[in-house]
């Protein structure tokens, strides 16, 4: 191995260190706790260093987001590939998207909440955002109707499991009924 490849390898090693550290911090005491300097002295490099990875936290709130796609994606697809049938599809792509809100809630915010910096729903979106996007289609399509368009469905059905993830959360809804308001999502708007 060269000395060029080692010092790749060792600069991507400390990235991945920063974002997994940055989420750590976030998921224990939210995105106002995640700092340079925490970071840096949690990682136990300067911040110079930090900053020669990273911008800001605007950058690395978008490296945990782009990480959070990546996820999604793998839970939404392994669920929907689990289930048998349409309906069925949905109905577990529905569940491991809200579970997954759920059990990531700082992933999400980085995902949903808060400006990483990545375009949404342009030409120069990044590959991981499409493809979390391109996982719910795969199963939404087939259920959107014969006079929707599939890309249009999953908009909407998105649009509503992260209201319905999002005001779950934050106690706006009581989470004692979650089940159902997900199943009368999926009922109402799947056509199977």
């Amino acid at each position: 191995m060269s000395v060029q490849e080692r010092k790749e390898r060792e600069r991507a090693a400390r990235e991945r260190l920063i974002v997994a550290t940055a989420r750590e911090l976030a998921e224990q005491q939210g995105w106002e706790a995640v700092t340079t300097r925490r970071l840096a002295e949690r990682i136990e490099y300067s911040q110079p260093v930090l900053y020669s990875h990273f911008r800001g936290k605007r950058e690395i709130i978008g490296a945990v987001s782009l990480e959070g796609a990546t996820e999604l994606a793998a839970a939404v697809r392994a669920a929907a590939a689990a289930a048998d049938g349409p309906r069925e599809r949905v109905t577990a792509l529905a569940r491991a998207y809200l579970d997954f809100a759920a059990h990531n809630p700082a992933v999400y915010d980085a995902l949903f909440q808060l400006d990483g910096g990545l375009a949404f729903a342009r030409d120069d979106t990044p590959e991981p955002l499409k493809d979390a996007f391109a996982a719910l289609l795969e199963s939404l399509g087939e259920v959107a109707g014969d006079d929707v368009h599939p890309g249009l469905f999953t908009e909407v059905f998105w649009a509503a499991l992260h209201g319905l993830a999002t005001l779950t959360r934050v106690g706006r809804l009581p989470s004692a009924e979650a089940e159902r308001r997900m199943e009368l999502l999926v009922d109402r708007l799947a056509v199977v």
